[in-house]
């Protein structure tokens, strides 16, 4: 199966290595992996900030560049979700509400797309330690991911999966929510960041950098050594 790969503002400029791992636990899953190297943003941010018509113009870039039959498998629920859920209310009796419809229709995280597409729960990774694992709102409410991150790292060997509490409590980033709402979110962070480390874990794991960056830096502040790991990183050891 051919996919094509989307990779996220924030994983392009500060996380590249999610990117590359993406691409090889798809490899991995029996994927030939296809990247437009001419795309920009899905369109999220603008969108969020109430500028829908600066954000129909990245939206339609992104429909033009994704064009094709080919499903489209994104290392962030929170641009997937945002994709398949905004994009037929933005292109709503415009020339784009059908192409716009599809490509909607064929974009996937991850997680969903190895178990739920591909059938895929092993890959043979390794990697040792004990983690927790954090539910994104956008996994968690946008692309309904619950079991999926969950049966795939409980396959990876040597590493023990602990539930913390609360785990479907946002982490407080929601991007310019983390701006605006700031001490509302620090809050919310060092709540989830209580929760990760009272289990004793090494890793906090989730599909989503976004939410890993937000409590990597507030860890960072406060000086604790929990380690922040995306799924892709995980899934991607060990060969």
């Amino acid at each position: 199966m051919t996919v094509q790969l989307f990779v996220p503002c924030f994983v392009d400029q500060l996380y590249p290595d999610v990117a590359f791992n993406t691409i090889k636990v798809l490899e991995k899953a029996g994927c030939t992996v296809k990247y437009n190297a001419q795309q920009t943003c899905c369109g999220q941010p603008a969108f969020n900030a109430g500028f829908w018509g600066e954000a129909k113009d990245v939206c339609t870039k992104f429909v033009q560049d994704f064009d094709g039959a080919d499903y489209i498998v994104s290392p962030s629920a929170s641009c997937a979700g945002f994709v398949r859920n905004n994009y037929n209310k933005l292109f709503e009796n415009n020339a784009f509400q059908s192409p716009a419809k599809k490509v909607a229709n064929r974009i996937y995280e991850l997680s969903e797309f190895l178990v739920k597409v591909l059938n895929v729960t092993q890959l043979g990774a390794k990697f040792e330690g004990k983690a927790t694992y954090h539910d994104s709102c956008s996994g968690l409410r946008e692309c309904n991911i619950k079991s999926e991150p969950r049966t795939l790292l409980n396959a990876v060997e040597g590493l023990e999966l602990i539930e913390m509490k609360d785990t479907d409590i946002c982490c407080g980033f929601g991007g310019s929510f983390a701006v605006k709402f700031d001490t509302i979110s620090v809050s919310m962070a060092d709540q989830k960041i209580e929760n990760a480390i009272t289990t004793d874990a090494d890793y906090l794991i989730s599909t989503d950098m976004s939410c890993l960056m937000h409590l990597d830096g507030r860890m960072k502040h406060n000086g604790q050594s929990l380690k922040v790991v995306h799924l892709a990183e995980v899934l991607a050891s060990g060969y």
